[in-house]
């Protein structure tokens, strides 16, 4: 089974290892790449925790302040993940989407206490700042990267779906399927993925796909990296056992 993962480089070469052990080659197509923005260390005066909705955001962090004693509440297991290996020691993961975050923060953070800091993008999905401040809670945003969009497909994914020889393809948020849309069509490629299965991390994320035609459409059971990995493999069985043409969900 060969699928095309659209991740950002670092993020995608992770995964690749993880489906590699599986048995599942992997071709890498990021379509967004990080760009980390320069600058100084970033004020942390009355700030009680650090927010992440991505991993790198905290990657981003990461590289623009050394302090590491804030508690970390991270969107979900890979960002947490990502703080872990910064050197945080207080990572509370909510291991789903941005509403989850937000529900978490809202029963654990005492307004009193500080502000939150959000590392984020230059470009954010949801409205978390919103949600915490009708909470009564003190949200600052800190933009530390940008992802930018990638303008074509590769000549090798190009080659490899005129040829017919993915059989997937992995989209982990909105923005990449939307991307993917857009360069599919504009390679003129679109007709291809009637013979591929696209594997979406949440309901919004397959809403986007779903503009395209697909052999199949599968959502993850839960919106992390862990149940992408675990709907790939079980379609991967169905698919060895003669099941699932034509199935959609």
């Amino acid at each position: 089974m060969r699928v095309l993962v659209t991740r950002p480089r670092e993020d995608g070469e992770k995964l690749a290892d993880v489906l590699g052990t599986r048995g599942i080659e992997v071709l890498l197509e990021p379509l967004l790449c990080v760009e980390y923005l320069e600058g100084p260390g970033l004020d942390l005066d009355g700030v009680q925790a650090l927010v992440v909705t991505s991993a790198n955001g905290l990657r981003a962090f990461a590289r623009r302040d050394s302090r590491r004693g804030l508690p970390v509440y991270a969107v979900g297991d890979a960002s947490a993940q990502a703080a872990a290996q910064a050197g945080f020691s207080r990572i509370i993961s909510a291991a789903g989407d941005i509403e989850a975050l937000a529900r978490l923060i809202c029963e654990r953070i005492d307004p009193a206490k500080g502000a939150l800091l959000h590392a984020s993008g230059t470009v954010v999905a949801g409205d978390l700042g919103g949600v915490l401040a009708a909470a009564g809670l003190t949200y600052r945003r800190q933009v530390l990267y940008r992802a930018n969009q990638a303008k074509s497909l590769s000549a090798a994914v190009v080659r490899a779906l005129r040829a017919g020889v993915v059989d997937g393809v992995l989209f982990f948020s909105p923005k990449t399927a939307t991307i993917f849309v857009i360069l599919i069509r504009k390679a003129d490629l679109e007709y291809g993925c009637g013979e591929m299965t696209a594997f979406c991390l949440s309901p919004a994320v397959a809403e986007t796909a779903r503009t395209l035609t697909w052999l199949h459409l599968l959502v993850a059971s839960r919106p992390d990296q862990d149940a992408m990995v675990e709907a790939i493999e079980s379609h991967r069985v169905l698919i060895e056992n003669g099941g699932g043409r034509g199935w959609r969900t």
